[in-house]
This record gives C-alpha cells, structure tokens and sequence, in this order.
C-alpha cells in the first residue's frame, strides 16, 4: 500500500504514477479513496471503507474513462451508502472495462474531432452510427473479440469496403484504448480479421480519349449545356492531376501565376506546392473574379465553394462515350501520361502529392509496360539491321 503525501488524487497525478507492480496508492484527503496502478500503464479507481465490521473494496471505473473528479465523487457517495447500510451503486466488475460506447466517445473527443479532416470525421462517425455502436456498442471492449467481429464482417459481405473501414475503425479504437490503458496491450483483435479483396478499377483514358473529351468540354461549353465552372474545373483536374477537392476548394490566395504554381494550404496530405503547365495557367487567367469570393470555382451562393461536379461530369463523359471513367480516373490518367513521357515514379509521386512510396507504386506496372514497348522498338529496330537478307 502506499501514500500521496500532500496532494490529491488528481489527473495529473495519475498520469505520472509508473510502477514495477500492482500498487494501489491512497488519496491524501478523502480517505478510503484510491487508484490501483498496474505495472502494464493501465490505472483503476477504487474505494475501500468498512461497514458493519467488514471491509469493502470496490471498483469506481478507469482512468482514462473516468476522470479523477468524476471518481473521487462516486467515492464520496460510494463511502457514504456503504456506511448508511445502502447498496454502493457503482460497479463491482472491474474486469469488465470501459464498453465500447464510452472508448468511442473519447477516441472521437479527443482523437477523431482534433486530429483527422472533416470528410475522415464524417466517415467514422458514420461507421460508428450504423454498424459499430448499433452492433457493440454496450458490450466490454474486453468482451468484443475476434470471433464476434469476424462473424458481423462476414455478414457485411455485399458491401466489402464498408465492412473494411468499419473493422479498421473499430481496430483504431482498440489501439487508442491500449494507449489509455483502458484495455490490456496485446488484446486488439482486429488485424486478424481478414479483410475483403479491393477490386481494381484502373482506368486510363488514351489520347484520343483526352481529345474527344477536351471537344466536348468545349462544344456544351459553348452551347450552354454545362457551366463554364465546371468546365473549368473538370479542365484543371486534366492539366494538373489534383484531387477532386483540391480543385473545388481553391481559393485565389493559393494561386500564383507569376511563379506559374498553385500553393495548396491544406491538401489531403498537407500543405503542398503544384506547378503550373502553360495551358493550366491560361485556364486560370481566363477564369472571372467574383470581387468579394474566395474561391476559383465559386458555388451556387455566393462565398461558398462549388461542392459537386459530379451532375456536371455524368453528362460530358455520356456526351463523350467515357461512361466506365469515372472523376478520379483524370487524376490517374494524368499519372499515365506522365510514365509514357519517361517521367519517374518518384517525380510522379510529388507531383501528385503522395507523401508514401507505396501510394504510387501502383503505377509501377505502367512503368514496366512503357519499358517493354522501348525494349520491343529498339531491337526491332536492330532487327532491321542484323536480319536483312
């Protein structure tokens, strides 16, 4: 047993209690009150107190899941029913943990909302709304093992990505509850489950395919069928391989057509630099200037962006007969049409804003491709001069 000697049970106290084993240190003012340290990281809050001749010890909640104010008043009443001959009214059940709701309440408060972007908050709290919380959210996360995930991944089987994001969702919170030391290190079940194979749905347009689609972004331009806007914007997603977003949030602060490059603030990987090829610039400098609006592709209202292309792009490729292409296959063509000029996949890399090798690497069988079509032109070029006769 040991002592806080002049001070309280407090978070910060807690957080700096390491041991070597199991210890349960006693608060210096509330007596009875105290947190059992484990030699893991993990810290419990506990009351001890007698009633009756006997001795009663009981488990307040987690550090972590429970606060030290929070335990210290549970305590307080605990104490006081125990005296009084009334049931405690806190749980004895200390094995039990945190359930799954309270982990995610606080892996939302203080790691989702603080840490990720918007659309990555809008999807977990979305995983967590249909499939985690409904499915688990009562339950232990001690108790939520390998089997019981496995089963309702199985039965997610018509919507394999969801399934997948909502294990690896779950998976997160797991890591971030060890981290705590709300749950036991070693004990987050999630990589064993096997996830669901992504499909590949490679899409390059070809030349002639870039061609067609430029006459036609031109013709409905002109006739009125599409929005110079979105032409604009669907323009700039060809010439310069930015994601979708990155084009229809771009304010003219990030554009500098003097050092022809737009300064991207908040990518989705982090702020990041994007050069500018002639004929992007000249759709930029053609672009009008809303005196007032931020943004190079305004929206509907005015100081908001341009939120949606989708309506807009459906139209031009049925008009072009590109309807197996869809919006983000501009941003991989674009990588094509860089390996077959010789660029590098390194190059290709930072100028898509990849911030990981293996990002690319998908492109590396199109490197491959453009090396065989080389190696076939020069020896059959050699051919030419080695076989005559």
């Amino acid at each position: 047993m040991a002592k806080l000697k002049r001070t309280r049970i407090s978070r910060r106290t807690v957080e700096n209690l390491t041991v070597r084993k199991d210890t349960v240190y006693w608060d210096s003012e509330l007596p009875g009150f105290g947190v059992r340290a484990y030699a893991t990281g993990s810290k419990v809050y506990v009351v001890q107190t007698r009633a009756n001749g006997r001795s009663r010890r009981l488990t307040l909640g987690r550090h972590g899941i429970l606060s030290a104010e929070e335990a210290r008043k549970r305590a307080a009443l605990a104490i006081s029913r125990i005296k009084s001959g009334q049931p405690a009214a806190v749980s004895t059940v200390e094995s039990r943990g945190p359930t799954v709701a309270e982990v995610a309440r606080r892996y939302l408060k203080e790691h989702v909302e603080v840490r990720l972007k918007p659309a990555t908050v809008r999807a977990i709290h979305g995983d967590l709304d249909r499939h985690i919380l409904p499915k688990f959210g009562s339950l232990p996360m001690e108790s939520v093992g390998y089997g019981r995930i496995a089963d309702y991944h199985s039965k997610l089987f018509r919507v394999p990505m969801m399934a997948n994001r909502m294990v690896e969702t779950l998976s997160a919170m797991f890591s971030m509850a060890e981290t705590w030391g709300a749950v036991p290190e070693g004990t987050n079940p999630c990589p064993r489950v096997v996830r669901y194979k992504r499909k590949s749905r490679e899409r390059f347009l070809t030349e002639a395919e870039f061609e067609r689609l430029g006459r036609v972004l031109n013709d409905m331009e002109s006739e009125g069928s599409i929005l110079p806007r979105a032409a604009d914007a669907l323009r700039l997603l060809m010439l310069t391989g930015c994601r979708c977003n990155e084009i229809l949030r771009l304010r003219w602060d990030e554009v500098d057509l003097e050092r022809n490059e737009l300064r991207l603030s908040d990518s989705k990987t982090g702020p990041r630099t994007v050069p500018l090829s002639p004929a992007a610039a000249r759709v930029l400098e053609n672009r009008p200037r809303v005196p007032g609006d931020p943004w190079v592709i305004p929206g509907r209202f005015p100081g908001r962006p341009w939120r949606n292309i989708n309506g807009s792009w459906c139209k031009v490729r049925a008009r072009a007969d590109l309807d197996d292409v869809r919006l983000h296959d501009l941003r991989h063509s674009f990588a094509s049409r860089a390996l077959a000029l010789g660029e590098s996949l390194p190059m290709i890399g930072k100028l898509l804003g990849h911030t990981r090798v293996q990002t690319t690497a998908k492109y590396a069988h199109l490197a491959e491709d453009s090396v065989k079509e080389s190696a076939q032109r020069i020896a059959a070029s050699i051919g030419e001069d080695i076989l005559r006769g």
